[in-house]
């Protein structure tokens, strides 16, 4: 009789460390850094849960010591997946920028398949599961991005060339919104992509990069030595470098309400981190004299940065009272 208990009660135990295996397994794992935007993030995590269907997946947020009681409000909300493990909260005591956040999420994530997303995006279909089908069909995938859309519906313009000098002197003096018919530009910013039909890409947005967790170790993941801005295109280039490929697919479709974390960056403090990702991007791919004509620029982007500043207060109407 004792034996016959003893076996049960290992046969048992084997039996639950089985289920506890398998629900430890993730097909997906969504990351999210969060930056003082609790109400947008909350609707974005909740369609997450509502449409993602018939795949293993895992949302991790990261939140970078927000002020808004973003984290307070998230565990209330989502008592339930936090207990089952289905969402992961990491709060950080800083702001440790967008790429280190992204590396947090990635040493605990479980999934075979990462997907960065932004905060401030929803999902009204199965994204996860189509981008993970469509990964799977390009043997050389390294990422694979999808449609954006405004809340307005129009499509968000979202992949790009990497850069060159001239497309980014332009930007520097502010020049793109007025020359982009010049051919450096409209190449750069692909502007005439077809948002509707599948292509090879050489630059995926940072707010939508579904890739596999393997490629991300093999490169190192991101690049933390870039706090905000060019962290992506610093991802880009280091996949395309170890011979991956980068896909567009108009097969699955995110809403993004763009920069709702970013927005509360203002002027001078946003265009010079802008500029530092920029230099420090040249700096590590492109020729000694690309850097130091752009380095060069610096003091005129930030003039010129202040002078539509300036004009922009001005431009505001003036109360009456």
């Amino acid at each position: 009789m004792k034996t016959l208990l003893d076996q049960t009660y290992k046969f048992v135990t084997q039996l639950q460390a089985m289920n506890s295996e398998l629900r430890d397994q993730v097909d997906v794992s969504i990351i999210i850094v969060n930056w003082n935007v609790k109400e947008i993030v909350t609707k974005m995590i909740q369609s997450l849960f509502k449409y993602t269907r018939n795949i293993r997946f895992e949302v991790i947020l990261i939140d970078n010591k927000s002020s808004d009681g973003s984290v307070e409000h998230l565990q209330q909300i989502f008592r339930s997946e936090i207990n089952e493990k289905r969402l992961v909260i990491i709060a950080n005591d800083f702001n440790a920028g967008f790429a280190k956040a992204n590396n947090q999420g990635l040493t605990v994530a479980k999934g075979e398949y990462i997907f960065f997303m932004n905060p401030d995006m929803e999902i009204k279909e199965n994204v996860v599961l189509k981008l993970q089908d469509y990964f799977k069909s390009k043997i050389n995938a390294g990422i694979v991005t999808c449609r954006l859309i405004y809340a307005d519906k129009t499509i968000q313009p979202s992949v790009k060339k990497l850069p060159d000098l001239c497309s980014q002197i332009l930007i520097l003096l502010k020049l793109h919104h007025f020359l982009n018919w010049l051919p450096c530009i409209k190449n750069y910013l692909m502007k005439d992509f077809n948002y509707l039909s599948e292509r090879e890409v050489e630059q995926a947005m940072g707010a939508c990069i579904f890739t596999r967790k393997s490629i991300m170790d093999k490169i190192g993941g991101w690049d933390e030595s870039y706090w905000l801005w060019w962290e992506d295109v610093e991802l880009c280039q280091n996949i395309l470098a170890k011979g991956y490929k980068i896909y567009f697919t108009p097969l699955a479709e995110v809403t993004h309400y763009e920069g709702k974390s970013f927005a509360q960056t203002f002027g001078l403090k946003k265009q010079k981190r802008f500029n530092q990702g920029m230099l420090r991007y040249f700096k590590k791919h492109h020729k000694a004299y690309e850097y130091w004509i752009l380095y060069a620029l610096q003091p005129i982007s930030w003039a010129l940065t202040l002078l539509v500043q300036f004009l922009k207060i001005k431009a505001r109407p003036q109360s009456r009272v």
